[in-house]
């Protein structure tokens, strides 16, 4: 039995929902298999090696993904096992996931940032067999860690590289060629693997990144996948002439949506090559669709602002009057209020001298970014939309595959994620919890009957831990999340995410955490913007240029506190910051604060910095 079966039927009463157009796909099999019919083009993977771009085409790309099925039941891996992946995104990475969906094996995607030890808890958890690693860096770091999983049966190499294949370990391109000799011998065989695979079965178990407690297993079926990639792409009028460029995790099921979308509309794929290569890929690739996490267009601007700042004098000024001149008129034209010829003016004058340069980083011809994972600050929003790079904020959660809302190019408003998609509804819970409904919502946490039925209400409605309002004309608002609201000694609540975005509009902030649960006011941890300290440091004559010393230093102290006080003024008197603590190191997910989809950990964050929060509520 798939164990998506397990779940409880009134949550699956509506497996698919209303389909948008006829012959909708509704497995993921049936993604590709249409893809390949519509699509037939040369350069549908594209990925760069060696220097060079290189592409695969369709007609490729279909014959690996059978030859992979193939390859998994000539080894005895049938539908229903479990396979799971540890690389960075890769067209091995999307071939190997379509392979196992063609065979009906489920897949476990694990994020290459997570400790072997949660990589082993995974493994065990979710009884995995076969396990698809990137190279001998990945294996050596993970080894130990693994050698005591006892379901893991096959170890599987994308580049087996310095790896001695001895014993239960073999490279892909023996498993695709094992599958080409099954082909062989048996021609039908992958389309009745396919055609096997129905919409309710088991598509994948994504362990969450887990801000509190051990990672749990999100069951997602193939009705919950590919109405989401359907559904949340409704209004955005992709096509084949699209380019997208995909830069976050596939082991995240926002870019693994993503992904489906762009292969189902036949677009033209590019694999960016690493996190720190992603600018020279944008300038390569010249995308016009890009998928990101607020984080990432903060530090696009954080960076445009440093280098204007170390210009100094005129360029400065002139940028920062063009910043101002974008937020004013992307309120404007959101507010539809008139434009003014003045407006108009000043904003075709900016867009000759920064925004066209700010487009220009993400290769110049970009008609939408897509964003979720995390609030994006309504700063950032109206800037790089009045700068012309219209930002489309959305709102989901890995339960829910992930789509639950979204903003599109016809149908936008500031502040929010937008409006339900189609098939999904949401409504607003008596504690302001939003709770939602659709075919995109999980079956339920593997092997956790008591943690599933906590996630839903009586009537079936998935819990999604977030707090929110609905406006008059249906788009939703968060406000933060449930069990991140924390209470000071005096009662008072207090949400933490909308402070935190405040504090970092200003451009010594790289990062902001608010503490004070059962404290007696909120206090601050901040990471600074060193760059622009060392450059506002050269400005005044502060003879200090390290993080040490600018965390210590009082008239920098000062300056952050004035920043801090400036950007919440406002707030309510228990929602005040009162004091702060500069931290020298980034919080990364490395470091264990945030999780891979750059959230903070709270209480890691808590545990670890215990002893520099302590001091900031010391009485004096």
């Amino acid at each position: 039995m798939n164990d998506a079966a397990a779940a409880p039927l009134a949550r699956r009463a509506t497996s698919r929902g209303l389909p948008l157009f006829p012959d909708e796909p509704s497995t993921l099999p049936q993604i590709f298999l249409k893809a390949a019919a519509l699509h037939d083009r040369a350069d549908a993977l594209n990925f760069k090696r060696n220097g060079a771009w290189q592409s695969i085409s369709t007609r490729e790309m279909t014959t690996r993904i059978g030859d992979i099925a193939l390859g998994l039941w000539s080894i005895g891996i049938t539908s229903g096992d479990k396979a799971a992946i540890l690389s960075a995104n890769s067209p091995e990475w999307t071939l190997v996931d379509a392979g196992c969906q063609f065979a009906g094996v489920i897949d476990v995607p694990i994020y290459t940032t997570l400790a072997p030890k949660t990589i082993a808890f995974i493994l065990n958890d979710s009884r995995t067999k076969i396990f698809f690693i990137q190279n001998k860096s990945a294996y050596d770091r993970i080894s130990d860690s693994i050698a005591e999983c006892s379901a893991l049966e096959t170890l599987i190499f994308f580049d087996d590289a310095g790896i001695d294949l001895t014993g239960e370990m073999m490279s892909l391109a023996d498993l695709e060629r094992a599958g080409a000799s099954k082909r062989g011998d048996e021609p039908d065989l992958i389309e009745q693997l396919s055609a096997a695979v129905q919409l309710d079965d088991l598509a994948t178990l994504i362990y969450t990144s887990g801000t509190t407690g051990e990672p749990k297993g999100v069951m997602l079926t193939h009705a919950n996948i590919v109405s989401n990639v359907i559904d949340a792409g409704e209004k955005y009028l992709f096509s084949r002439e699209d380019v997208p460029l995909s830069v976050l995790p596939l082991s995240h099921i926002f870019e693994r949506s993503a992904m489906y979308l762009y292969i189902f509309n036949g677009m033209c794929v590019h694999y960016a090559e690493a996190v720190e290569r992603v600018p020279d890929n944008l300038r390569d690739v010249r995308p016009t669709i890009f998928v990101g996490v607020p984080r990432i267009f903060e530090k696009v601007y954080a960076s445009a602002k440093l280098k204007a700042a170390q210009s100094g004098g005129i360029k400065e000024r002139i940028f920062d009057w063009a910043i101002a001149t974008a937020k004013e008129f992307a309120a404007q034209k959101e507010s539809g209020g008139r434009i003014s010829p003045a407006l108009s003016l000043m904003h075709f004058a900016a867009d000759r001298v920064v925004y066209a340069k700010l487009r220009e980083f993400f290769g110049g011809r970009l008609r939408c970014c897509i964003t979720g994972g995390a609030a994006l600050p309504d700063d950032i929003y109206l800037i790089f939309t009045g700068a012309g790079i219209p930002i489309m904020q959305g709102y989901g959660l890995t339960e829910t595959s992930p789509v639950i809302s979204s903003n599109n190019p016809s149908d936008v408003r500031l502040g929010t994620v937008g409006k339900p998609i189609h098939n999904f509804k949401v409504r607003i819970a008596e504690d302001g919890e939003v709770e939602a409904r659709g075919p995109g919502v999980m079956a339920g946490y593997f092997n956790n009957p008591s943690a599933t039925a906590q996630a839903f209400t009586s009537d079936g409605w998935f819990r999604t831990g977030d707090i929110g309002s609905i406006d008059e004309d249906g788009f939703l608002r968060i406000t933060d999340r449930k069990k991140e609201l924390f209470k000071t000694s005096a009662g008072k609540y207090v949400a933490p995410s909308p402070i935190e975005q405040m504090i970092r509009t200003s451009r010594f902030v790289s990062q902001a955490v608010l503490v004070g649960n059962e404290r007696k006011y909120a206090a601050a941890l901040i990471v600074p913007n060193f760059d622009m300290l060392a450059s506002y440091a050269r400005l005044k004559g502060i003879g200090i240029s390290t993080p040490a010393e600018f965390c210590k230093n009082d008239r920098i102290h000062d300056l952050i506190e004035r920043q801090v006080k400036e950007a919440t003024s406002g707030l309510a008197r228990h929602e005040t910051v009162k004091k702060i603590a500069l931290l020298e190191n980034e919080m990364t997910v490395e470091g264990g604060e945030l999780t891979p989809t750059l959230k903070v950990k709270r209480r890691v964050v808590d545990q670890k910095y215990k002893a520099v929060i302590d001091t900031m509520y010391r009485e004096k």
